[in-house]
């Protein structure tokens, strides 16, 4: 039950752990997160704050598309997805809130959050390149745009134009180089698959190992995985690439991130709000790092042993907003060049 007033839901998490555990609502998560790469940060904030949490987790898109059909009647508190564009995507259905935090607001840089509230970046994933040790040099490689060359004719395998990630990297494009130089990549970017695309991101590090392409282009985290996991087939597929940073000499490696919001039918709003915060302390953003590989979106934390073997990179520095306000145009782009 809410015993708190609409000026009091917006209070930070302090407040919030000062009252007394019995009077304290559940909050409710529809999380795009599986289960094991969020419930035991989870699990965490209720030992802590003694406030429980329901999970129910689900595709991102599914879980907007749930969102917007409950309505006013959904019994969900907090939205944790995956890409800006589907964050930027709930908040233009409607279905988030603003909300008012000096915690998110110290934590989070401006540009991995929503400008007006709506949502918080929770961990950062870049966009590189993986290719086949075996056959490029990595003083081969220098930017997303050359892949656009020549050079690269039949040899880059990437995902399908309908996957967000591939929308967000042309976003971003956009946003830096503009419509025509974008399309003008495109147009020569597409010609140089070595297949129709197809598959995940794990699967086109796997086409490198297997030689079917020498260079994909994949987020970061999948990588890690691949190399954590206890899969043999995918241990041994990622020991035959290596991971490449693109464009270090002008604006930086293309980022996105997961991240959460409060839904707009939420009774509970402080409660949620503390669990977003407690989502970013220092802790919960190490403890992403060492289990999905994903970088910390609060600045000052260390990252796990293996994604800083990979070395420092230079990091896009567009507002992640714009990747979904540019989301449409780009996969207008995207099929004008023919990407499939």
């Amino acid at each position: 039950m809410n015993v708190y007033s609409n000026t009091r839901r917006l209070l930070a998490g302090a407040l919030l752990f000062a009252v007394s555990a019995t009077t304290l609502a559940d909050v409710n998560v529809y999380s795009a997160r599986k289960e094991a790469l969020i419930k035991p940060l989870l699990d965490q904030f209720s030992e802590s704050s003694g406030i429980k949490v329901n999970l129910v987790t689900g595709k991102g898109d599914a879980l907007l598309t749930r969102l917007k059909n409950e309505g006013r009647n959904t019994l969900a508190d907090v939205l944790i997805t995956t890409d800006a564009g589907r964050l930027y995507r709930a908040e233009e259905a409607g279905v988030l809130q603003a909300i008012s935090s000096e915690k998110l607001d110290a934590a989070i840089p401006e540009h991995l959050r929503s400008d007006d509230g709506y949502w918080y970046g929770l961990s950062v994933r870049a966009r590189a390149i993986v290719y086949a040790k075996d056959r490029v040099q990595p003083s081969e490689l220098s930017t997303y745009e050359a892949l656009a060359t020549p050079e690269w004719k039949g040899r880059v395998c990437i995902r399908s134009s309908g996957n967000i990630y591939n929308q967000s990297l042309v976003a971003g494009m956009l946003a830096t180089q503009g419509a025509d130089k974008t399309a003008a990549w495109l147009e020569n970017f597409v010609p140089n698959f070595a297949r129709p695309p197809q598959g995940g991101d794990r699967d086109q590090i796997a086409a490198v190992a297997a030689g079917q392409c020498d260079v994909a282009v994949v987020n970061s985290y999948y990588f890690g995985g691949m190399i954590n996991g206890s899969d043999t087939a995918q241990r041994e597929a990622a020991a035959k690439v290596a991971i490449f940073w693109p464009n270090q000499n002008d604006r930086g490696t293309h980022i996105n991130v997961s991240g959460a919001g409060v839904t707009a039918a939420s009774d509970n709003v402080a409660q949620a709000i503390a669990l977003i915060e407690f989502l970013t302390t220092e802790d919960s953003q190490s403890w992403y790092a060492q289990t999905n590989n994903e970088f910390p979106a609060r600045e000052g934390v260390q990252a796990s042993e293996l994604l800083e073997s990979w070395g420092e990179f230079k990091a896009d520095q567009v507002d992640v907003t714009e990747l979904g306000e540019r989301n449409a145009a780009a996969v207008m782009a995207m099929d004008r060049a023919g990407w499939k």
